[in-house]
């Protein structure tokens, strides 16, 4: 989502520099009372002023933008993953979530009887909630709980949640 707010962000600001400075290049023609028209407005301004609401191009258009706005908002307020985790709210500390995510995973994938170990770590509030899922023996579950609450405290994580660790056997997909 970083992308696309960066080039959301570029295309805003070159389209307001453009305004601007056809605006400013406006006004200074009109200061030194030279005719000011640096843009050919007529065919435009004709036809956006003859434009009426029945027309089918103009609610097309009016349709099409309200969709791209509430697309625009809804992209905006849904909750994305975030790429860095708090350590400490005080000092500022923070870890990388997929760095976070590939140690738990190879801490749990060492346990014994364990296979294949994938970890997902989200964060509510100012706790962490790592998510495990692995194939392998399902009676490892508290030696793979146990192993990854013990790497979380190697890395100074908040107050855990709780740690949802799923184990089926290896004939079911995990």
């Amino acid at each position: 989502m970083r992308t696309v707010n960066r080039v959301a962000s570029v295309l805003l600001a070159a389209a307001l520099l453009v305004g601007g400075a056809l605006l400013a290049v406006q006004a200074l023609l009109v200061s030194l009372h030279r005719p000011a028209s640096v843009l050919d407005r007529t065919g435009w301004y004709d036809t956006l002023s003859a434009a009426r609401w029945r027309d089918p191009t103009v609610r097309a258009v009016a349709g099409a933008a309200v969709l791209l706005g509430l697309a625009i908002l809804v992209a905006q307020l849904r909750r994305w993953t975030p790429v860095r985790l708090r350590v400490d709210e005080a000092d500022g500390w923070h870890l990388h979530r997929r760095s976070v995510e590939r140690r738990l995973a190879d801490v749990a994938g060492a346990v014994p009887g364990v296979r294949r170990a994938r970890v997902r770590v989200r964060q509510r509030g100012g706790r962490w909630r790592p998510r495990v899922r692995a194939t392998g023996d399902p009676a490892a579950r508290v030696e793979v709980e146990y192993a990854v609450r013990q790497e979380l405290h190697r890395l100074a994580a908040p107050r855990t949640g709780r740690i949802e660790v799923r184990l089926p056997r290896r004939g079911r997909p995990a």
